[in-house]
């Protein structure tokens, strides 16, 4: 039975996984189209003069609140906030803001929809637009002032997001080109980045395999700030595909020292992207060496070889180490896609559904939509 194949074939947990391999390895061959289908869907409706100078908000749940978060990293003048966070407390996050843009897998997250229609009832002025992977989702049904439909195979059918995830933040990284006139640098890194992906792929997932086979007790997750994004998500992605069998946090290098190194132990897999800025490279480098002086950790860069020579135990391939660390996520994620995957089968799950009690789901349900408007026409109990 080949390394991609489940413990066992048949139903439930030990079945063979069909679609979480294939939707991380076709990524590099959607970013272009990606790339294309935005920039169309941009002329279109004209978002480049519609997103120039404006205050953006862009928002998202769960995996696409980090995509957002990614993006914003590269817009100057956005910000991201969870719809988890928005929904709650639109009043507080729409102050000074002229467009919302939603990013979604399927878009049928209850929050997904509930915040588009919060936020017209609240701020009617404010433009919104939302990106998704699944048209026929019920955001796309929403009172949107815009739709940008990505390519149906973004849209994954593992319960973990994966090239959803990349494809929406190349998506949102288009429109942050668009809006501040930089849509040719974007779309050259995209271009030289999907080729480079291709090329390192494989040494990615046979680093990834070794690294999941090392993994004991505890996982940490390290990277500088404009990375936050791809620092959550390469958590989550973990968290889901192990059912949360491995205890584990993401934190930045300079915040490890504050308190969370307590958590760290000689056996903790302490998996570290290191930036492509020389000031924020220094910082990292010396945590790594604090680390090391303590024996703590077992040390897995995401790096290339020469620079980091010495840091780490073990590396895995950087996809894009010269590039500017705002564009970096989409193209950097999959080597935690590729060690979530391996470390699943590893403890005998199936990462399409690594959890088959339905702790979580491939679309969240079960909640409640409360909004000021609706109570307010209730009978007091």
């Amino acid at each position: 039975m080949s390394q991609h194949q489940a413990v066992s074939a048949g139903t439930g947990v030990h079945s063979q996984p069909l679609y979480t391999l294939p939707e991380i390895l076709q990524q590099p061959r959607l970013w272009p189209v990606t790339l294309e289908m935005v920039h169309a869907a941009s002329q279109r409706m004209r978002l480049d003069e519609k997103l120039k100078g404006v205050r953006v908000l862009l928002t998202g749940a769960g995996t696409s609140a980090y995509a957002a978060t990614a993006v914003a990293a590269a817009w100057t003048q956005a910000s991201a906030v969870p719809t988890t966070d928005l929904l709650v407390d639109a009043e507080h996050y729409l102050t000074g803001i002229d467009v919302v843009i939603s990013l979604a897998r399927s878009g049928n997250s209850p929050e997904s929809a509930a915040v588009v229609e919060h936020v017209r009832a609240l701020r009617p002025d404010i433009q919104q637009f939302a990106i998704v992977c699944d048209e026929e989702g019920a955001l796309s049904r929403t009172s949107l002032d815009g739709l940008i439909v990505l390519d149906p195979r973004t849209n994954d059918q593992s319960l973990v997001m994966t090239s959803a995830f990349s494809n929406l933040v190349v998506a949102g990284l288009v429109l942050a080109s668009l809006a501040q006139g930089q849509s040719e640098t974007v779309a050259a890194v995209v271009h030289e980045l999907s080729a480079r992906t291709t090329a390192l792929l494989s040494g990615i997932d046979n680093a990834c395999q070794r690294v999941a086979g090392r993994i004991r007790d505890r996982i940490v997750v390290l990277s500088s700030s404009p990375l936050l994004g791809w620092q959550r998500e390469a958590g989550l992605k973990t968290l889901e595909m192990t059912a949360g069998r491995f205890p584990l946090i993401s934190e930045t290098y300079l915040g490890l020292r504050h308190g969370p190194m307590s958590f760290v132990t000689p056996e903790t897999l302490v998996l570290c992207l290191l930036s492509s800025d020389p000031v924020r490279r220094r910082y990292e480098a010396d945590l790594v060496r604090e680390l090391r002086v303590k024996k703590i950790g077992y040390l897995v860069g995401i790096a290339e070889p020469k620079p980091s020579e010495g840091l780490f135990d073990q590396l895995i391939p950087a996809v894009a180490p010269h590039i500017d660390d705002a564009l970096r996520t989409p193209f950097e994620i999959l080597g935690p896609q590729l060690l979530g995957y391996h470390l699943s089968l590893r403890i005998g799950l199936n990462p399409d559904n690594p959890s088959p009690d339905g702790v979580i789901n491939r679309v969240v349900s079960g909640v409640r939509i409360y909004l000021q408007h609706d109570l307010e026409t209730q009978e007091t109990p």
